[in-house]
């Protein structure tokens, strides 16, 4: 597959729900806003599972600035989107590595 993207969302699937909840707490804590917020799991209309969201936004509440949420099932993907910039994006995709690292659930 050698197709041209011109989506914006990227799904990142993790071998557990630990590192799922890992990505998101990097992408919440690379945020302008509320970057003390430590996401948490749970229960959401139209879901079978908990599921956790992560907003790196300027604004409250916007989802397109940067943002990754996922269901905590199988296959463990988050919806990793937005990003107005390419440092913003960098730093939040920087702060996930760290994130699981600073968890030892991955080595670096």
């Amino acid at each position: 597959m050698h197709e041209t993207r011109h989506d914006i969302i990227q799904a990142v699937t993790f071998e557990n729900p630990d590192m799922l909840i890992a990505f998101c707490e990097g992408i919440q804590s690379a945020s302008p806003v509320d970057a003390f917020v430590r996401p948490e799991p749970s229960d959401m209309p139209g879901y079978d599972s908990k599921v956790i969201m992560a907003a790196g936004t300027f604004v409250s509440g916007a989802s397109i600035e940067l943002s990754a949420d996922g269901p905590l099932r199988s296959p463990y993907a988050a919806y990793f989107q937005g990003g107005i910039t390419w440092p913003h994006v960098k730093y939040g995709i920087l702060s996930t590595v760290q994130q699981l690292k600073n968890k030892h659930l991955i080595t670096v």
